[in-house]
């Protein structure tokens, strides 16, 4: 996994970024009609329900935009919120808080919405013992606020993204030429580069479970498509070898039943890709 320098470096990427998108050559609209010297207060109001995220990230925003911006924080990210509460005001420079403003919601909303689902489903599975896992399948650009978001909402990161952990997915297995060449050629690819990561391999049936098996030095392996009959035979052939990892179409209905299978995660591409933003506002006192 990533650490937590270089989470903070995409980051603060994502914030560079998107206010050159947004601001360009300046916010006209508040430099024509908003003295340079007006002050102001705002408060971030909540128009919906859920788990609020992204709190602290907006306090990295208006930090960036002008660091004399002045937050007071009422409600803390990971929060369960309702219609009609206040997460936080911000007061200072009027020009200031207009130009993150849009930044702000824009987080704010999506990263809620993605933690209010990964709540969900982290719900679902309380008692069972397995972890949920977010997926690469995130927006391009802002996958650093989707997979927070995920934490926020009591899930687990995966990979953050092709460069911190080695993953074996079908097309890596055809192209090598099968499970058994993929593992090895990655094992010796590895051991070249001096590079230490973790290897999940994916099977999509039990006999590549088996042939997995035959080789040492995988961490966990992807049940890819199983129905439940069969993820529970590939959990009681893996064992302790390896952790186990349920993933594919797995939904509210049935993730319950995937982890009363016996696996140690299940991945969902469903948080991050497939989610509502939650209604907020930033409003002026």
């Amino acid at each position: 996994m990533i650490s937590q320098t270089q989470f903070q470096n995409e980051v603060d990427g994502i914030i560079r970024n998107a206010i050159r998108e947004d601001v360009g050559d300046g916010d006209h609209s508040s430099l024509a009609c908003i003295p340079e010297t007006a002050t102001g207060k705002a408060k971030l109001l909540v128009k919906d329900t859920g788990i609020i995220a992204g709190v602290e990230f907006a306090q990295q925003v208006f930090k960036y935009v002008d660091e004399h911006l002045d937050v007071e924080v009422l409600i803390e990210d990971g929060t369960r919120v309702k219609y009609g509460d206040i997460v936080f005001y911000v007061s200072g420079s009027s020009q200031s808080i207009l130009k993150a403003e849009r930044l702000v919601l824009n987080a704010m909303q999506r990263m809620s919405a993605i933690a209010t689902k990964t709540n969900e489903f982290v719900t679902l599975l309380e008692g069972t013992g397995t972890k949920v896992l977010d997926t690469r399948k995130t927006t391009p650009g802002i996958r650093a606020l989707e997979k927070w978001a995920v934490k926020i909402g009591g899930g687990e990161n995966h990979r953050f993204a092709l460069y911190d952990m080695i993953m074996l997915k079908d097309n890596h297995i055809d192209f090598a030429g099968g499970i058994t060449k993929a593992i090895q050629k990655t094992k010796n690819y590895l051991q070249e580069t001096k590079k230490d990561l973790k290897i999940i391999v994916e099977a999509r049936n039990l006999l590549e479970i088996e042939e997995i098996l035959e080789t040492s030095g995988v961490y966990r392996i992807l049940i890819d498509n199983f129905n439940y009959e069969d993820t529970r035979k590939a959990v009681e052939m893996i064992g302790e070898t390896c952790l186990t990892e349920s993933s594919g179409g797995i939904n509210e209905q049935t993730i319950r039943k995937y982890a009363e299978c016996g696996v140690d995660y299940i991945s969902s591409g469903a948080l991050t890709h497939s989610v509502h933003n939650m209604d907020l506002s930033l409003k002026a006192v």
